[in-house]
């Protein structure tokens, strides 16, 4: 896939634990399939009620863990969980640069990955927004880098595809009709974080998205990324 070989090192970073699977779950079975290593960095959490139900950080980080055994990530961690850059990625975003570029583990320095996943821009949600300038920011070429990826991708979470306005193209397409239920049962694992009915985070209403992304590049269910550099 994308040119990795077995033994490259892939990472993604997600916004907060679910945005991972949700964007790109079925891609990141795959990779993992292939004996590529993915590592997923997820941003914030927080304890606070959410779609009118209690949640704490500590359920969310056994949610992500479950749902990372799941799609086979190596490592994972959660980088800010119930403190103030949780509360406000956007009043520390260049904290959240130094993180991504050369935190102490998971990160651009540290890992040395081939490729990149990261939100998309135009995102609806404001902390997803402030997730793709940071990565975007910390992944750029640069002298004062130990690494950068040759491999920057976007992906886009279901609301993104329902309700954004001035989101870019796609101009990646991963067939992942062989892991869609690899998928589906790393998003049971957040089925806190679903909802029901006609909602885009609702688990018919993401096959749907998949299945419609596939339409796209003749295949069952797909994902779709916005290249923002690809490097061989």
């Amino acid at each position: 896939m994308f040119g990795l070989n077995p033994g490259d090192r892939v990472l993604a970073v997600a916004p907060h634990p679910d945005d991972e699977t949700l964007g790109a779950g079925g891609t990141i079975a795959r990779l993992t399939a292939a004996g590529i290593t993915v590592h997923v960095l997820a941003v914030a959490c927080l304890t606070q009620p959410r779609w009118g139900a209690p949640t704490d950080s500590r359920l969310r980080q056994e949610e992500f863990n479950a749902a990372c055994d799941v799609l086979g990530v190596a490592d994972r961690r959660i980088a800010f969980s119930d403190t103030a850059p949780a509360r406000d990625l956007g009043g520390h975003l260049a904290e959240l640069i130094r993180l991504i570029e050369a935190g102490p583990d998971l990160s651009l320095a540290a890992l040395e990955p081939a490729a990149l996943l990261i939100p998309a821009a135009g995102a609806v949600h404001q902390d997803h927004q402030v997730v793709h300038q940071a990565a975007y920011a910390a992944s750029r070429p640069s002298g004062n880098l130990r690494h950068w990826p040759r491999m920057v991708l976007g992906f886009r979470g279901p609301e993104d595809h329902a309700w954004g306005r001035e989101l870019p193209r796609p101009t990646v397409w991963v067939d992942v009709t062989a892991t869609a239920a690899v998928k589906d049962k790393a998003l049971e694992c957040y089925a806190r974080e679903l909802r029901e009915g006609d909602h885009p985070r609702s688990l018919e209403r993401i096959r749907a998205i998949d299945s419609a992304t596939g339409a796209a590049c003749g295949a069952e269910r797909a994902e779709a990324f916005v290249a923002y550099r690809m490097a061989c």
